[in-house]
């Protein structure tokens, strides 16, 4: 699995609006890596000992003012010796006018600078957010990503248990595709994780005996989603005689994507059975859950049993996808 994504300083352009100040390139040439930022405070003194030329360098009016009281000479070095490290990118905010000296040195040193109206924390919220998304660790499974009463739901299981099929059924009754046959999940931050579809297949769905098939200009914009977080893997296996299936839902299952922990439920398939509605009660069950709510533990009171000598097991699972 590859850790290391790069995107495009164009794209970055493109999500926050900025403003070309001096670009040396094309945008399209320059690749980012890093999905830290770095207003630059000691590094304007000269010390550059833990300085990392990876990440993006956003000037504000502290920086700014900062260099305004040094004379033009201190600025010149102060300058020269930041944009040697060759940042990928540089951007100065509130619409302030960069002093000559930096596009100088970004000349000098091929630098990119650009220029936005927007506050700097405001700027480096939504440069962090969107770089969290674009540089996140990725892998891509085999699935189905739906999302069902708000709730991210994953299918997976053997090619032809009717994943596809229960997809379709769940468009009709009003829910969302985000992505078939592939999905490409990011770890966007230390508890979520975030699926989508590859863009080159993105809202087609193949159905055995039809073909393949546009769920958008079927079904509409708004049967279909860009991306949606996990939040439970549905398992889907034929129905198997020998094998006991969870009847109660007191011990919790889980399986691990990316080193996160992701609730799953195994559904059986057998003729008959209505899956999408089985889907759309679990979606609901799931949601009270993480709002405190477990319907067995309330059954098991009700009957007069004592509910804290039942412990909740979390049980691994490993599933193929």
């Amino acid at each position: 699995m590859a850790t290391n994504f790069t995107v495009t300083l164009t794209k970055v352009i493109k999500e926050l609006a900025l403003e070309p100040l001096y670009s040396p390139c094309s945008p399209d040439d320059v690749l980012i890596s890093s999905m830290d930022v770095n207003r630059p405070g000691l590094e304007l003194t000269g010390f550059l000992d833990y300085y990392d030329h990876e990440r993006i360098l956003v000037f504000g009016t502290t920086e700014t003012a900062f260099l305004l009281s040094k004379t033009p000479e201190e600025r010149s070095v102060a300058l020269d010796r930041l944009f040697s490290r060759k940042p990928p990118l540089v951007i100065v905010t509130r619409s302030i006018q960069p002093a000559p000296e930096m596009i100088e040195a970004a000349r000098k040193h091929g630098v990119s600078v650009y220029g936005s109206p927007e506050p700097t924390s405001s700027l480096v919220a939504a440069l962090v957010s969107y770089m969290n998304v674009e540089l996140a660790p990725r892998i891509t499974r085999h699935g189905v990503l739906v999302e069902v009463y708000g709730e991210g739901i994953l299918l997976v299981g053997d090619s032809g248990v009717g994943k596809s099929e229960t997809a379709i059924e769940l468009i009709k009754r009003g829910h969302r595709l985000i992505a078939d046959d592939a999905v490409e999940i990011r770890r966007v931050s230390a508890k979520s994780l975030v699926g989508s579809s590859p863009q080159n297949i993105r809202h087609f769905i193949e159905l055995r005996g039809i073909g393949i098939i546009n769920a958008r200009r079927i079904f509409g914009m708004g049967a279909v989603k860009i991306t949606e977080k996990i939040d439970i893997v549905i398992n889907m296996e034929l129905w198997d005689n020998t094998k006991v299936y969870d009847r109660m839902g007191i011990d919790n299952e889980y399986t691990e994507i990316l080193g996160i922990k992701v609730p799953v439920l195994t559904i059986p398939v057998k003729p008959g059975r209505n899956l999408a509605v089985i889907i759309e009660v679990a979606a609901m069950n799931n949601r009270q859950k993480k709002m405190g709510y477990n319907a067995a533990q309330e059954l098991l009171t009700s009957l007069g049993m004592d509910v804290s000598l039942l412990q909740e097991h979390d049980r691994k699972r490993e599933l193929e996808i």
